[in-house]
């Protein structure tokens, strides 16, 4: 489902701008078009993303752009971890989460950060982050080469970018040693 308030803000040039053109270009493509209910070939497909997520950790960390920790249960079926954007050089952090679904990689993993639900229109119901206009049919066009660090880079970051300067603009998030004054 398409909502119109998906559209705005998220447009092209933050999806695709040099930096994240090149840091994208250097992360493993995935080979295994295999989903949580393939269990041989799911444990093939874990396997690329664990390394495609390593490969794009050590490459942020090498270009200073550390933003985010990841990890999953047992079955990598559920994710969860940390994401943090830094404005103003102050850190602002957020718990992340997502569930594999039963039709991935063919549909990407709809990343949610609770504790902004309600705060943005870029958002939908239990603070899942909206993609929906650039992402997802960019994710489509490349199934089953994008994984998990695809997701970080041309999803969540991008999001993170448009998005936390302007809640931080309105108010309406503060920086947690703000919150205490």
């Amino acid at each position: 489902m398409l909502h119109g308030h998906c559209r705005r803000g998220l447009d092209q040039s933050a999806m695709a701008d040099d930096a994240t053109r090149r840091a994208v270009s250097e992360i493993p493509l995935l080979k295994t078009n295999s989903g949580p209910r393939d269990k041989e070939l799911w444990v093939q497909r874990l396997r690329e993303e664990y390394l495609a997520l390593i490969k794009y950790v050590e490459n942020n960390k090498t270009a200073d752009n550390d933003w985010f920790r990841l990890e999953s249960n047992k079955e990598g079926t559920r994710w969860f971890g940390k994401c943090w954007y830094i404005h103003d050089l102050l850190k602002y952090e957020f718990d992340m989460e997502f569930d594999i679904p039963v039709t991935y990689p063919s549909t990407a993993p709809e990343v949610a950060i609770p504790e902004l639900d309600g705060k943005t229109a870029k958002m939908y119901r239990g603070g899942k982050i909206c993609l929906t206009d650039h992402f997802k049919p960019l994710w489509a066009r490349n199934v089953p080469k994008f994984g998990l660090a695809h997701l970080m880079a041309l999803g969540l970051g991008p999001w993170l970018a448009v998005e936390i300067p302007d809640l931080i603009s309105k108010g309406l998030i503060t920086h947690r040693e703000q919150q205490g004054s």
